[in-house]
């Protein structure tokens, strides 16, 4: 009896360690000093992953549990667009998990209290000197605010895009007007959108333009460009057939022959038309063969 006892209050002994170690764990979360954390919002955009494939990424990657718990929630939502993006996030976690470039460790760190994800990626930011990537706006000022570095994933692919210098030359697709009445826009494959002076009429049509001037927004990067004058194209003559000497003797002789049978051969009606008052096109005709 005294063994079962003791054996007993083992088992409720071992078994509360484990749970105040667990208690201990997600207080104090494994995060790495100088990791980068990942929020709902970078990870379900995708580009992150683009980016840790390119081995740009040294430091270790970290995804809190409670992010992958906001977008199971999302996942379960009847918003068709939010549950297709959380389902990619969630599959974008197990692409990074598969890189060998970069190293991806998910954090159990607890429940979220009332100030949601965002000010407990902010607390883990803080405590461990971490920086987050985020593509979120507002937590991207807040986080600057108390001095957390942030990664931003919009600034990233706008410092990465191609620069095109006033007097390039690019072919886009005009799909909009634009805010002048006159103005067409367009985008090109990284996104930046050009805007073309008086090119509204030609929207739907590919068109070359050339590049005026950039301009840099906090939206983004936006160009305007202007129409490349087309040069028109001069018909061509078809040149005539050009004719062997032989055969143009032989239409020679034919024509000869042809008019001296006909001022031999008696006009019958020539004093019957004498009288007669000609045409316009009598006229013509008179005129070329006295000629």
């Amino acid at each position: 009896m005294e063994t079962l006892i003791l054996s007993m209050a083992v088992l409720v002994l071992a078994q509360t360690t484990f749970l105040t170690i667990m208690k201990v764990r997600q207080r104090n979360p494994k995060v790495a000093r100088g990791s980068l954390l990942l929020d709902t919002s970078a990870i379900m955009d995708g580009r992150i992953v683009d980016v840790a494939k390119s081995g740009v990424i040294t430091a270790e990657i970290i995804v809190p549990r409670s992010v992958i718990r906001e977008m199971q929630l999302l996942a379960d939502k009847a918003d068709h667009d939010k549950r297709m993006r959380a389902r990619a996030g969630l599959e974008n976690v197990r692409e990074l998990q598969k890189l060998e470039t970069v190293g991806v460790t998910i954090v159990n760190d607890g429940l979220v209290d009332a100030g949601g994800v965002d000010e407990r990626l902010l607390n883990l930011a803080k405590n461990y000197d971490a920086a987050i990537a985020t593509t979120d706006f507002n937590l991207n000022k807040v986080a600057k605010v108390v001095g957390i570095t942030v990664v931003n994933v919009n600034e990233l692919a706008q410092m990465l895009r191609t620069q095109h210098l006033p007097g390039e030359s690019v072919e886009i697709q005009l799909i909009q007007p634009g805010a002048n009445r006159e103005q067409a826009v367009g985008y090109l494959d990284d996104g930046t959108m050009v805007v073309v002076e008086d090119a509204k009429n030609m929207i739907g049509q590919k068109l070359r333009v050339e590049i005026v001037r950039n301009l840099q927004t906090e939206a983004g990067r936006m160009m305007f460009a202007k129409k490349i004058a087309m040069r028109p194209t001069k018909n061509k003559v078809k040149p005539a057939p050009a004719f062997h000497s032989d055969q143009l003797k032989k239409e020679s002789t034919k024509q000869s022959r042809f008019n001296k049978n006909r001022n031999n051969k008696p006009n019958r009606n020539q004093n019957k038309n004498h009288n007669k008052p000609s045409s316009a096109e009598d006229s013509m005709v008179a005129l070329a063969n006295r000629k």
